[in-house]
């Protein structure tokens, strides 16, 4: 497969998994959490699917598209490894999505990245929250959640906070 079709696909499994994690969350209090802003085009689209709920974006350097810059006050800056952390007291079982699109798309290297990000991500977690992620997330508190139709095991990932 081409790195185009492929990255067609993640993009199409993206946008699958968050619209029918928006559906998950229907009537769960809590904010939108965006690990990875990128271009800007996962925020867009959860603004889009959220225009009701806070949206804090985590990213190291910002390079998006100026449309898609999250307001300052929405924008964690730095390194994840310490910028969510410093945001824990404020951000604490508040979180009824968290989106993790920070891959790479080399297998050794995500699976590093996901042992980084899920300790720094799960005390933000709401029960009953749902983890839309690029990266797989091994927990005893997530349960895996079936993928929308049509999409490839192991292209996206969706899992729910079950317990606290």
């Amino acid at each position: 497969m081409s790195r185009l079709e492929s990255m067609i696909r993640r993009l199409t499994a993206q946008r699958a998994c968050l619209n029918q994690a928006a559906e998950l969350i229907e009537g769960l209090d809590g904010i939108v959490l965006e690990l990875g802003l990128g271009n800007g085009r996962s925020y867009d689209h959860l603004r889009e699917l959220f225009p009701n709920r806070d949206i804090y974006v985590c990213e190291r350097k910002v390079a998006a598209h100026p449309d898609c810059i999250p307001p300052d006050n929405r924008l964690l800056l730095g390194d994840l490894r310490e910028t969510l952390p410093e945001a824990r007291s404020w951000l604490a079982d508040k979180v009824a999505l968290a989106h993790v699109d920070v891959g790479t798309g080399i297998i050794q290297e995500n699976k590093t990245l996901a042992a980084i990000v899920l300790p720094l991500i799960m005390p933000l977690l709401r029960r009953n929250s749902v983890l839309a992620s690029d990266l797989a997330m091994d927990d005893p508190s997530l349960a895996p959640l079936p993928l929308p139709e049509g999409l490839a095991p192991g292209r996206y990932h969706l899992y729910r906070k079950i317990t606290d």
